[in-house]
C-alpha cells in the first residue's frame, strides 16, 4: 500500500511538473503583448488556464501574436474582459468542429433536388396542364424563374462562405433546400460557421457579405422582371405580394405609381417573383436575432447588449403575428434559436468606425426589404 501511495504521489508531482512547464510556456508567449497580474487553472471544464491582466497593444494585434505561439503550444487563446479587466483563456486543443470535413457530393445532390424542385415551381407559373409539368420540355419552362431565384440564393451563400474561408473560419459548403410544394421550390439555403470568427469586425464582415451580394443580385432581377410585367386589375381571391419600401420604390420607378392602389397591381412575370423572393428573403435574414444574418451583424455591433434587442425583436413578430400568422412562428423558431451566444476568439477588438458604417448601412438595409405583410389575398 505504502508502495502505491509513493507512485500516486510520483505521478501528482509529475503532472505538477507539467503543468508548472506549461504555465511558464503560457505566460512567456503573452509577455511581449500582455502584462499578467494572476494565472488560475481549473477554468472551462477544468483544463482551460486563465490569466488576467492588461493588454499592451491593440487587441487584434496582441490576438495575431498569441494565437500563433498558443497553437505551437496545443492550445487556443480567448479574448475577454472581466471586471474591467483583459482575461486570456488558454483552452486545449482546437475550438473548431470535430466535422469540419467537406462533403461536397451531398452540397451537389441538393442542390440538384433543390434545381428540380425550383425548375417544378417556375413550369407551374406557366399556367401548364398537369401532364406537361411532369415533361422534361414542360420543367425547362421554368427555368428564368429557376436561373434567377436560384442566382440570387447562390450568391448570397457563397458570399457568406468565401469571405469566411478569407478570414481562415471553418466553414460548411452551401447546402440548398429542396421544397417540391413550396411556391418558390425551396427553403433557400444554409451554411454552418464550423469554428468562431476571431473578432466582431470578422463576424461582420462574413455575416454582411450574404445579404450584399443577395441584393446585389436581386435588384436587377426584380427590375427586369417588373420590365415585363403587367399592371392589371386585381381579380378575387388573387394572391398579392407583400410591399417593402425597396420593392415600393422599384415599382414607382418602372411603373409612375404606387401599387396596389384603385384596384390595380402588377401581375408578376416569373423573373419579377424571382426577385420579389430575393427582397423578402434578405429582410428575413437581416432581422436582428439568434443565429440569423442580423443576429451576427447586431452581435457585432453591440456585443453581449445584443440579447435584449434580441427579446424586443420577438415581441415585435410576436404583435405583427396578428396582422400575418406567420410571423408567429418565426417568432417561435427565432426564440429557440436565440438561445445559442455567438462565440469570437476575441471579445474585446471593437468594431472600427468603417465597420460601424457598415453595420449601421446593413441596418437600413434592414428598413428597406422587411416586408411586414408577405403575402395576402385580395378581396
Amino acid at each position: 500500500m505504502e508502495g502505491l501511495n509513493l507512485a500516486g504521489q510520483e505521478i501528482n508531482m509529475d503532472a505538477n511538473d507539467n503543468m508548472d512547464a506549461m504555465l511558464t510556456r503560457l505566460r512567456v508567449a503573452v509577455a511581449d503583448v500582455f502584462a499578467v497580474y494572476d494565472v488560475t487553472t481549473g477554468y472551462r471544464g477544468g483544463k482551460a488556464v486563465r490569466l488576467r491582466g492588461q493588454l499592451l497593444v491593440e487587441a487584434r494585434e496582441a490576438y495575431e501574436r498569441v494565437a500563433s505561439r498558443f497553437k505551437e503550444l496545443g492550445h487556443t487563446p480567448l479574448f475577454r474582459q472581466e471586471r474591467g479587466m483583459d482575461v486570456i483563456f488558454a483552452i486545449p486543443g482546437s475550438l473548431s468542429s470535430s466535422s469540419t470535413k467537406q462533403r461536397p457530393w451531398m452540397a451537389g445532390a441538393l442542390f440538384l433536388m433543390t434545381l428540380a424542385s425550383v425548375l417544378f415551381a417556375g413550369a407551374a407559373m406557366e399556367s401548364l396542364r398537369p401532364s406537361e409539368l411532369l415533361t422534361l420540355r414542360g420543367l425547362l419552362r421554368g427555368w428564368p424563374f429557376a436561373l434567377s431565384l436560384l442566382s440570387i440564393l447562390a450568391a448570397h451563400e457563397l458570399a457568406h462562405y468565401f469571405v469566411a474561408r478569407h478570414f481562415n473560419t471553418p466553414v460548411s459548403l452551401p447546402y440548398f433546400i429542396p421544397m417540391p410544394l413550396n411556391s418558390l421550390g425551396t427553403m433557400g439555403a444554409v451554411i454552418n460557421m464550423q469554428g468562431p470568427p476571431r473578432n466582431r469586425r470578422q463576424l461582420l464582415a462574413i455575416g454582411a457579405a450574404g445579404p450584399l451580394a443577395g441584393l446585389a443580385f436581386a435588384v436587377p432581377i426584380l427590375t427586369l422582371g417588373l420590365s415585363l410585367s403587367e399592371v392589371r386589375h386585381i381579380p378575387w381571391g388573387a394572391f398579392i405580394e407583400g410591399n417593402s419600401l425597396l420593392y415600393i420604390l422599384l415599382k414607382f420607378l418602372i411603373f409612375g405609381r404606387y401599387l396596389p392602389s384603385g384596384g390595380m397591381d402588377v401581375f408578376l412575370h416569373p423573373v419579377a417573383f424571382a426577385g420579389w423572393a430575393g427582397l423578402m428573403v434578405t429582410g428575413v435574414n437581416l432581422i436582428p436575432v439568434g443565429q440569423l444574418d442580423g443576429g451576427h451583424i447586431i452581435y457585432a455591433l453591440l456585443g453581449r447588449h445584443a440579447r435584449w434587442l434580441n427579446w424586443a425583436i420577438i415581441a415585435a413578430l410576436l404583435a405583427l403575428g396578428f396582422v400575418w400568422q406567420g410571423w408567429f412562428l418565426w417568432a417561435g423558431l427565432l426564440f429557440l434559436f436565440s438561445q445559442r451566444r455567438t462565440l469570437l476568439l476575441d471579445e474585446i477588438t471593437e468594431l472600427d468606425p468603417p465597420c460601424q458604417l457598415l453595420a449601421m448601412l446593413m441596418v437600413l438595409l434592414l428598413a428597406l426589404t422587411f416586408t411586414p405583410i408577405p403575402m395576402r389575398i385580395g378581396q
